[in-house]
């Protein structure tokens, strides 16, 4: 009799302990299924920038140090300007004489220049015609005194005195003509003005020393580094006096506005989530704080995690690296911050990704 009722009571027991178990599972499952938000870990990552300036030269002055936060457009270095001040001096000079050249080949000749050509002709004309009053009359005394020698009346010494008079006197007139024409077409240059070929290379090569002066200028404008956004300097890396180059960086900038929180999505969980959900990201430096974000990235690829593991049941386990983004005005949230993200699964529909939703604030 013991024993039947010790059977019965063990019957029991494993009747209530199957019935148990099945109400269990179900509840498990009813409450799994009923959870309406995504709770994700992972860490807080941001964007950095190497500053750099876009020229060779000493540093003259650095206008922050670290931990500063600045903003889009701010100065924070310079280096020493009066090479560069220098050259941009010689090069607006430059440009300022070509561009007379220019001026005076499209001006033309002056009223002046013209009259005096003019002179210049009647004064050699003037020449010309007296060179040949003198030739002719060298002329008519050779002829004469070739007559007289022929008939014995003067000597053949003051006949050859003649013709060598007669030629020079020619030779006189031929240079004079060669001066007049010259001065004739000195005259006719003047009054038709420069060549437009004279005019054009003129042109073309102001157009290369204004080229020249504005690379002068840009490399001025280089020698001041300015912040491309907002953020926080993180590194400062050179200091006053050092060289600075393009391959070197004076500053890190940290991106710190928006950031994100890298996340790893289960692949189960893939389907529940979309590209402009709303999140919520807690921190442990913050207890009872929440900093609102939203969805910024899905990766495309599936990834085994964690990487570290090598036993095959969770080597198999695949997840999606997800981006969480959050705005970040007063710089509360910092790199590599262990993070908590919560996706609300209700009444959460995906919104339109703003490029720049922190810059509204």
């Amino acid at each position: 009799m013991v024993l039947v009722k010790k059977r019965v009571f063990i019957l029991a027991f494993l009747v209530v302990l199957v019935v148990s178990g099945v109400f269990g599972r179900r509840w498990l499952l009813r409450k799994h299924t009923a959870s309406d938000t995504i709770t994700l870990y992972g860490n807080v990552d941001i964007r950095q920038v190497q500053l750099a300036f876009n020229d060779s030269e000493r540093i003259e002055r650095l206008l922050v140090d670290e931990g500063s936060a600045i903003h889009a457009g701010q100065l924070v270095a310079q280096l020493v300007q009066q090479h560069f001040l220098d050259a941009v001096a010689q090069d607006q000079a430059t440009v300022a004489a070509q561009q007379q050249v220019v001026a005076r080949l499209l001006a033309g000749s002056r009223p002046e220049e013209v009259a005096e050509a003019r002179a210049n002709v009647a004064a050699a004309q003037a020449d010309v015609a007296a060179a040949q009053a003198n030739a002719t009359n060298a002329e008519l005394l050779y002829r004469r005194q070739q007559t007289l020698s022929e008939q014995q009346y003067v000597s053949l010494q003051i006949r050859d005195d003649a013709q060598r008079s007669y030629l020079a006197e020619q030779a006189v007139l031929a240079a004079k003509r060669q001066v007049l024409a010259a001065k004739e077409q000195a005259l006719r240059l003047a009054v038709i003005g420069p060549r437009k070929e004279d005019i054009a290379a003129a042109q073309a090569t102001v157009k290369a020393d204004t080229a020249a002066l504005a690379l002068a200028q840009k490399e001025l404008a280089d020698t001041q580094l300015y912040a491309p956004a907002d953020g926080v300097i993180q590194n400062r890396i050179l200091e006053p006096g050092d060289m600075a180059t393009p391959q070197t960086p004076v500053f890190t900038l940290a991106l710190d506005n928006p950031l994100w929180v890298r996340a790893y999505l289960p692949e189960p969980e893939m389907g529940k989530v979309a590209l402009g959900m709303r999140a919520w990201i807690e921190s442990d430096s913050f207890p009872g704080q929440r900093f609102p974000g939203w969805i910024g990235f899905i990766s495309p690829v599936s990834e085994f995690t964690p990487k570290n593991v090598e036993t095959t049941q969770l080597r198999s386990q695949l997840v999606y690296r997800v981006r969480v983004y959050a705005c970040n005005p007063d710089h509360r949230l910092r790199l590599g911050m262990p993070a908590t993200v919560v996706i609300p699964l209700s009444n959460n529909p995906p919104h339109a990704i703003d490029a720049h939703p922190c810059e509204k604030d």
